[in-house]
């Protein structure tokens, strides 16, 4: 199959062990970020298989009706919220995608949580500058971390938290407080008691409508002035603009932040703020998530070619087929 892979910003595809599996197949990697339908079209032209790498290219109506070959997007990663699903089913391209881990982005979050408590990345550049000690740290145990959603990822951080010796606190769905009872960890209250009472909170909600902007200025507002947010889920989660004006009102006192609305990031308030650490969407960018990730999409694609379609979110359009 003539098979694009989009958006591979570290060229990282080709030096994964799984990527030998498309030997037999006619690959084009691009490792820049276009949104424009006119380049894309270009670009995904004589495409009959698209490998997205996670949402970082929306796939749009408009964008479908260019595509007369296209017959498969290979989603890395379950979440397809950046694919016009219904519009893929009008042009009779099927979209297939399967889970992945949660360890990396976990791993990641207790990073950042760590990094921005006890000031890391500013004692780093102040050392490499001929500086020693200036900043005081903050240390975790016996504080209380917030987890908003406890999902896969949430219960991981829930877990590291428990380990470092913090009160853990959790908010989110009835089933999410439920697991998390059985798991020995408290509920809050409400969304606002979580917020009120966290030292470090961390957001772990999926990006869907219903949750689109579901941290409010308001929930901000009540933070400890010495409070930590994190969020390496989605930056969509919180009201446009209210993490910014909420840092400078002083509540919560920093964030660590791995995700923006429009990535890649040259330029964002955020990054402009010496109370928050931000870093580049590396929440899944980890060799052994990628192998995982891509060697799923590439199945998903030769199960494709073979007539055994797997994974299809779309079903119906195997049937029209």
């Amino acid at each position: 199959m003539r098979i694009v892979i989009s958006d591979d910003y570290q060229d990282a595809a080709r030096s994964l062990d799984c990527f030998a599996k498309l030997a037999d197949q006619q690959v084009t990697i691009y490792r820049d970020t276009v949104r424009d339908v006119e380049t894309l079209a270009t670009r995904f032209q004589e495409a009959e298989a698209l490998v997205l790498i996670r949402e970082r290219t929306a796939i749009t109506d408009a964008l479908l009706d260019r595509l007369p070959q296209l017959k498969l997007i290979s989603q890395t990663g379950r979440g397809i919220a950046h694919i016009d699903l219904a519009a893929c089913t009008r042009h009779g391209v099927a979209v297939a995608a399967s889970g992945g881990s949660p360890y990396s982005t976990a791993e990641l979050t207790w990073g950042l949580v760590l990094a921005a408590t006890r000031h890391i990345p500013y004692e780093v550049a102040r050392l490499r500058a001929g500086h020693w000690q200036s900043t005081l740290g903050v240390g975790l145990h016996g504080r209380t971390l917030g987890i908003f959603g406890y999902g896969n990822i949430g219960r991981l951080v829930a877990s590291y938290g428990r380990a470092f010796g913090m009160r853990v606190l959790v908010w989110g769905r009835q089933g999410s407080l439920e697991r998390a009872r059985t798991d020995g960890f408290e509920s809050a209250a409400s969304q606002e008691d979580l917020f009120r009472q966290a030292d470090v909170l961390s957001l772990h909600i999926k990006m869907i409508a219903e949750t689109r902007g579901i941290v409010k200025a308001s929930d901000l507002a009540v933070m400890k002035p010495t409070a930590l947010l994190v969020n390496t889920s989605r930056a969509g989660l919180i009201e446009p603009g209210a993490l910014e004006q909420a840092l400078r009102a002083g509540r919560p006192g920093s964030a660590a932040v791995d995700v923006y609305e429009s990535e890649p990031v040259t330029d964002h308030p955020l990054l402009q703020m010496d109370n928050v650490v931000c870093t580049p969407h590396l929440g899944y960018v980890e060799k052994d998530s990628y192998e995982l990730y891509f060697d799923a999409a590439f199945d998903q694609v030769i199960a494709f070619e073979a007539g055994r379609p797997e994974n299809i979110l779309n079903p119906e359009v195997l049937t029209h087929s």
